[in-house]
């Protein structure tokens, strides 16, 4: 049974999103290279010595909403059972991340679409993924056991799934017919005839 989160982490928790909503926010009207950190602050309500206590830059409170979705999508491999095979354990948690509140998360990405092919933001997202794929990976071992390829074909099917849906959100952003939870499932779909 998990415990209550306390009044102190639900505050981080608010400020964290305010500080990354502010930043998406600015960074829509203005362009990220027009936005500092201290405006970033200034329009979450805190200090700049508050911002630096959760970001270490704009580009990492930029990126914090996929950051969180990562986190959740580790949650839900997670959460998956044991006895599933990595692959379907993999997809069925990313179909289920991509259901959650759809329209919500199509929304912001359409709304972050110009951010995301910054150059400064590209380059966060690759150390993001590389990141990910690793987090990812470590849980899929656990459901290879006694396998001498664990570690590859984890890190294997981590990359293919995170892949998966980055191609699937571009194509969808680039060509936005259909809905988001369609073009994943289709995608998800694709690769998983390369793993059966």
């Amino acid at each position: 049974m998990t415990s209550p989160v306390g009044l102190r982490e639900r505050k981080k928790t608010a400020t964290r999103q305010a500080l990354h909503e502010a930043a998406v926010r600015l960074a829509v009207q203005r362009g990220v290279d027009n936005v500092t950190v201290e405006a970033i602050a200034d329009a979450a309500g805190v200090s700049r010595r508050t911002f630096s206590n959760y970001f270490t830059g704009k580009e990492q409170a930029l990126l914090y909403g996929d950051e969180m979705r990562v986190r959740r999508l580790l949650d839900l491999v997670h959460a998956r059972p044991a006895s599933e095979p990595p692959w379907t354990a993999l997809t069925r948690a990313a179909e289920q991340l991509t259901a959650e509140d759809p329209d919500d998360y199509a929304g912001r990405l359409f709304q972050t679409r110009p951010l995301r092919r910054h150059p400064a933001l590209l380059a966060a997202q690759v150390a993001a993924f590389a990141t990910a794929e690793r987090e990812l990976a470590a849980e899929i071992v656990r459901r290879m056991p006694g396998d001498p390829d664990a570690q590859l074909r984890a890190r294997l099917l981590a990359a293919s799934l995170l892949t998966t849906l980055r191609v699937a959100t571009q194509l969808w952003l680039d060509q936005p017919e259909g809905s988001l939870v369609e073009m994943v499932g289709r995608a998800l779909a694709i690769t998983r005839e390369r793993f059966q």
